[in-house]
């Protein structure tokens, strides 16, 4: 059996896209929202199988990667995140790159010649990587229109993986990642009038539209935290609005709370652009945080705890 289990957001779906536009396989697709990494406890792998994980944290689902190992599974990972310490395996196969200017979708795109750069590009975009993925793309000699074009199309995929569940997204992960295998290029969907790229630009536009008035928690010249409605439209803009705010103001670390379904808020943080580091520091502080130095967030932030969270996200950037 061959599994392939990824982030529902712009960097995995298109990291699997790449591999599987250079080698078409059957596979078992293992996936969710944005937030939903603990994927490899969604599988009962056995002797034989073949597993493929992109882009969602080893240190997350290292008991699950050691059950996998132990009954014979050969693992490929590929990511970005804290990975905690790797288990050195025979059938494990690793390509972990931590820089900050680095994620999944370009991994793949070096283990697979660059064959589909143009698809990690748009990758880099969507995961907010904007001085990385324009240096890639002005290798290819691209104009600063198609430039603007791949942003935007990574910017709106990676909208699209954000929400409490799957319901609550415009495409479920794996459809939107059948969508976009129809196009060998990027640019074959922004130039089909008919492609998801459309669909998903008119929903971001709107949500973000909502978005323009949200409450401001906190603001000083270190930090900014906004707090979003318990809406659908705001848990879907919980990603991209920090990204959104990280660019307008590099020099701050931003932070997004949104209500979710549990009874507590969803947090995404943003390290400033300028200093790209101390995201996950912050939010490895809180029982469900994690993530990378650019960015992280916590899944589920008491009531209670955001005080805290304030305190120690501002003390640790004055």
């Amino acid at each position: 059996m061959n599994y392939d289990i990824f982030n529902g957001d712009a960097d995995g779906i298109i990291a699997l896209l790449q591999l599987q536009l250079a080698n078409p396989i059957d596979s078992v697709k293992v996936t969710g929202v944005k937030r939903d990494i603990q994927l490899l406890k969604k599988i009962a792998p056995k002797a034989g199988d073949n597993i493929r994980v992109l882009d969602i944290s080893m240190e997350k689902n290292m008991a699950e990667l050691h059950d996998a190992l132990c009954v014979g599974a050969r693992v490929m990972y590929v990511d970005h995140h804290k990975t905690g310490d790797i288990p050195k395996h025979v059938n494990l196969f690793t390509h972990i790159n931590l820089d900050s200017n680095m994620c999944t979708s370009l991994i793949v795109s070096d283990l697979i010649g660059k064959q589909y750069h143009l698809w990690a590009i748009t990758a880099a975009y969507g995961d907010n990587l904007f001085a990385k993925a324009d240096s890639e793309a002005d290798k290819l000699g691209l104009k600063e229109l198609e430039k603007s074009q791949l942003k935007a199309f990574g910017t709106y995929i990676n909208y699209n993986g954000y929400g409490s569940e799957v319901a609550d997204l415009h495409f479920a992960p794996e459809e939107l990642f059948k969508e976009l295998l129809k196009y060998k290029s990027p640019f074959d969907a922004i130039n089909d009038p008919e492609s998801v790229y459309y669909i998903l630009e008119k929903a971001y536009k709107a949500d973000m539209q909502n978005a323009a008035c949200a409450k401001v928690l906190h603001n000083c010249d270190t930090a900014k935290v906004i707090l979003l409605d318990d809406a659908l439209w705001a848990r879907r803009v919980s990603g991209v609005l920090g990204n959104d705010l990280a660019n307008k103001s590099p020099d701050k670390v931003h932070a997004v709370l949104t209500c979710n379904n549990k009874g507590s808020y969803t947090v995404s943080v943003r390290a400033p652009l300028n200093n790209k580091q101390g995201a996950v520091d912050v939010c490895s502080q809180f029982a469900t945080g994690g993530g990378r130095a650019a960015a992280a967030g916590i899944n589920e932030l008491n009531y209670k705890q955001v005080d805290d969270f304030l305190d120690k996200l501002v003390t640790f950037y004055h």
